[in-house]
């Protein structure tokens, strides 16, 4: 979803100088946003995600009451390249200093992600997120289960209140028993036209998960204001004979339809907010940092985390067997194999993929939605461990282990490539939220 931007012009500043920026940003951002109709400083404005001006004069300083009454972002964009031109520094920043939000892109790609995040925002509001389970924390390894925030009613409604977004639930029991009615041939046509296969996955486990994909597409209907989805598939595996992971990697490839494993809102809410603002790789997976010791080894039946130097400075991340719930789309490698956690039916399946080594960006929303941690990271290799829970995760350094100990929202962390620091800045702005960067 486009930006809606309203240009604003103060009354001796619509000129010919004006009309030609105009027209140059509603050019060079035409894939990230809808220019309204420019209105004069003071007029009635129509509905709008950001105010840009495309001019400022020196009428601000003394219209700043005005412009500050209208509550709504701001976006300067003065120069012919997208970006703030540096003579407008002085009014921005008595802006800024006055309590209003800003935003100075200084690259045409630092506009167009604030776009996108603003064009994001809008869209959560008329959004859904879909969730199948019955009784959340009641089922498998309950003494776990029972601690997580995301499956809390004040949780829900605090997202809603808070961006507008639905969480809608539904059973997964009905899910589980829909999935088993799909017949063999309709698994197997999947199977075939989309090259299905596995490293010692077989018949039988194959069409089962293909047989879950086509239940979940049906509950989904091509319904475009379903932008996630979860499942809670371990505390509630009782319910499925599979696992919902390849499900998500073709659902995925079908429409940008996000996921979220063990139904974790919360880390769907920071998938969104990352993915659909900055496009690119989006995961979600546990992390174990080395400092955690002998607490986190005996969870994944490990004896030792792998020889580093700096350790304190290390994670190790790993969620269901592998590297986490990661698209094929993104994999250096991809493949789907056999069930790992005994949590699960002997019948379910995992996937083995690999981001690329080097720098991802951590990031994740906190229990207040008030802040998007960010977390600088690099994936130095992948070990694996026979016969443990921990056939093959990505061990990853950050700067200060030990700050991280002190600031992890949740064992669940959200990944994607590259150092996204800088952007995810703009995007937790775009949202209304403060950045916390380690």
């Amino acid at each position: 979803m486009k930006a809606r931007l309203l240009p604003i012009y103060f009354k001796s500043g619509m000129d010919d100088e004006f009309a030609r920026q105009f027209r140059t940003l509603a050019a060079q951002l035409a894939g990230e946003a809808d220019f309204l109709d420019p209105v004069l400083l003071g007029e009635h404005l129509p509905e709008a995600d950001a105010i840009v001006f495309p001019q400022l004069i020196g009428d601000a300083f003394k219209a700043m009451d005005q412009l500050l009454a209208l509550d709504r972002p701001f976006l300067v964009l003065t120069s012919e390249f997208c970006t703030v031109a540096m003579w407008d520094w002085e009014i921005v920043s008595l802006l800024k200093a006055r309590g209003a939000t800003v935003f100075t892109p200084y690259t045409r790609d630092q506009a167009r992600t604030i776009c996108r995040a603003l064009g994001a925002r809008r869209q959560l509001a008329a959004s859904r997120f879909l969730v199948f389970q019955d009784d959340p924390g009641e089922g498998m390894q309950a003494e776990i289960f029972k601690r997580f925030y995301w499956w809390e009613a004040s949780c829900t409604q605090a997202m809603q209140d808070r961006f507008g977004v639905t969480v809608e639930k539904r059973s997964f029991r009905k899910l589980g028993a829909d999935a088993k009615n799909v017949t063999d041939a309709d698994a197997d046509t999947v199977i075939r036209e989309r090259g299905l296969g596995g490293d010692g996955v077989g018949c039988g486990p194959l069409r089962s998960a293909v047989k879950l994909y086509l239940a979940l597409q049906r509950e989904i209907a091509g319904d475009p204001a379903i932008r996630g989805c979860g499942i809670n598939c371990l505390n509630e595996s009782m319910y499925s004979d599979t696992t919902p992971c390849l499900a998500w990697d073709l659902l995925f490839k079908d429409t940008g339809l996000l996921w979220a494993c063990e139904a974790d809102t919360m880390s769907l809410l920071t998938q969104y907010l990352v993915h659909e603002s900055l496009g690119g790789s989006i995961m979600m997976s546990n992390v174990y940092p080395f400092l955690m010791g002998q607490a986190a080894l005996k969870h994944e039946r490990i004896q030792a985390f792998p020889e580093v130097d700096h350790p304190e400075n290390h994670l190790l991340v790993v969620h269901c067997g592998y590297f986490g719930m990661v698209c094929s789309d993104h994999c250096r490698s991809w493949s789907l194999k056999p069930k790992v956690l005994a949590i699960v039916d002997e019948n379910a399946i995992a996937l083995d993929g690999e981001f690329p080594t080097g720098l991802v960006t951590l990031a994740k929303i906190d229990p207040l939605l008030r802040k998007l941690q960010v977390i600088p990271g690099e994936i130095e290799n992948y070990a694996g461990y026979p016969g443990s829970d921990c056939r093959n995760g990505a061990v990853v350094r950050v700067n200060d282990g030990r700050a991280l100990m002190n600031s992890l929202y949740s064992h669940h962390q959200c990944f994607t490539t590259g150092d996204r620091a800088l952007e995810l800045d703009l995007v937790a702005r775009a949202f209304g939220l403060e950045t916390f960067q380690l």
